[in-house]
């Protein structure tokens, strides 16, 4: 199947997802994760209508993406994936988001670089919901404490929070891992009005309709845009 006939059959479940949940499809952004994937691939996504990507390694990404195509140069780029300091100064000349920001210190490395090479960069804080991945903050009140060090940096825009739900097949376990997501983006708006954190970053390939059901407003998409649901 082709990637605009996965992207067509994604885009009809992210429709009927919306409207199970009284939302609008233009609150939920697709995202293309396009790790692993060649540059045809993606021009194939672009030329279906997909404009934001998600790479999890930056020295891929930059192997791919450090001289964008003329037919592509519009597209976004974010780094999804963990994100280690002796990369960040390569990694702001790749993404404008970093979604990974899973510890302090890798937010002071980011202030960091991004003063030296006098420019902002947004961010999500990724909290830990699921047993399947490790990373990520633990509760909620360490991303209070990395949401006030982040809006003690210029350089920094904190942008929202991001989760990956456990891999399973229990449907409760995940919408509990995508609740728990949007239960710390109020505690956080509680916590600091100033701060709007309009991003949700929750869902992929396997679970993106539960995902918009409890308030995803971005969804990562590989597999099932790039090779097909299988359904």
């Amino acid at each position: 199947m082709l990637i605009k006939d996965n992207i067509a059959r994604i885009e009809e479940r992210i429709q009927r997802a919306c409207e199970r949940s009284g939302r609008k499809r233009e609150e939920v952004r697709l995202m293309a994760v396009s790790k692993f994937e060649s540059m045809d691939a993606i021009k194939d996504a672009y030329r279906a209508g997909i404009r934001l990507f998600g790479e999890s390694r930056v020295q891929e990404a930059k192997a791919k993406f450090s001289t964008i195509p003329d037919d592509i140069k519009d597209i976004e780029l974010h780094c999804i994936g963990s994100l280690q300091r002796n990369k960040v100064k390569g990694a702001i000349q790749l993404f404008s988001c970093i979604q990974s920001v899973d510890r302090d210190e890798l937010l002071a490395e980011l202030a960091l670089q991004c003063k030296k090479a006098d420019m902002t960069m947004e961010v999500l804080l990724e909290l830990h919901t699921g047993e399947d991945s490790k990373t990520g903050y633990p509760d909620f009140e360490s991303l209070a404490r990395a949401a006030e060090q982040a809006m003690a940096y210029p350089q920094i825009t904190l942008k929202g929070l991001m989760t990956m739900a456990p891999f399973t097949h229990d449907v409760s376990q995940i919408r509990e891992s995508f609740r728990t997501l949007a239960e710390a983006q109020r505690f956080l708006q509680q916590r600091f009005p100033e701060l709007s954190l309009e991003i949700l970053s929750m869902g992929m390939s396997n679970d993106f309709e539960i995902a918009i059901e409890e308030g995803s407003t971005l969804l990562r998409i590989g597999t099932a845009l790039f090779k097909g649901d299988g359904q």
